[in-house]
């Protein structure tokens, strides 16, 4: 079987085309889905083919917009909105809790929301942002919504967790545990704490894999240069 091949000019569409018998017939959840981003391109595209897509922000009204902008394109798509702020691990549970109710299963789970903010900053949980918005909140969503994942796996669908990572780990020494659990406002770098971040997302997938004994496939992925317009 050979694989599909795509370049610089391939399109969010082309390759859910490709896929759609794949996708036919899947719940995804995808984090962080505001207008004009990779999540709520992947969101966008996935809906004409999926289930139910169910796309999840901080904040309730730009998901709204998300939404719209969706259904416009595509009336008939199944579009399901989740509050979720990823600082919060008490706003993690809330939504978890709120998905494991769902009448669905659970076939995909896409952890694509990061934090764009500079300036070192604490969440409620006294942890920095950056980290616990890019890592540490999705981490506890996995955890908490795995039993789900593992619930839709069939004898001929292994569920699927993907961390949207970045090649810019590279540049880092991975994640530094010590800053991680006690953050230092006078030494944070914003830079190198995002490739901590995505090394610790690609360090986690592998994980997943390993200890779930391929009842999940986890990947990490870098994104790479995308036009998005």
């Amino acid at each position: 079987m050979s694989l599909p091949t795509f370049s610089s000019t391939t399109t969010a569409e082309d390759v859910a085309d490709v896929f759609s018998a794949e996708i036919k017939g899947k719940n995804v959840l995808i984090t962080g889905t505001s207008l004009n981003g990779i999540g709520f391109e992947a969101a966008r595209v996935i809906a004409k083919h999926a289930n139910l897509v169910v796309i999840t922000g901080y904040n309730d009204e730009r998901l709204k917009l998300s939404e719209e902008a969706i259904m416009r394109e595509m009336p008939s798509a199944n579009i399901r909105r989740l509050t979720l702020d990823l600082s919060s691990f008490a706003a993690v549970r809330k939504a978890a809790a709120e998905v494991n109710a769902y009448p669905e299963p659970l076939h995909v789970l896409i952890n694509n929301a990061a934090s764009a903010d500079g300036p070192f900053k604490l969440t409620v949980d006294k942890l920095e942002t950056q980290m616990a918005t890019g890592h540490l909140g999705p981490f506890l969503l996995t955890k908490l919504l795995a039993p789900k994942l593992l619930a839709a796996g069939t004898e001929s669908y292994v569920p699927r967790v993907v961390f949207v990572s970045s090649g810019a780990h590279t540049a880092g020494t991975g994640p530094n545990f010590a800053t991680i659990a006690r953050p230092d406002a006078a030494n944070y770098k914003f830079f190198e704490t995002y490739t901590q971040v995505k090394s610790a997302n690609i360090l986690t997938a592998r994980e997943l894999s390993k200890r779930s004994n391929g009842r999940i496939n986890a990947y990490s992925l870098h994104p790479g240069s995308d036009y998005l317009h």
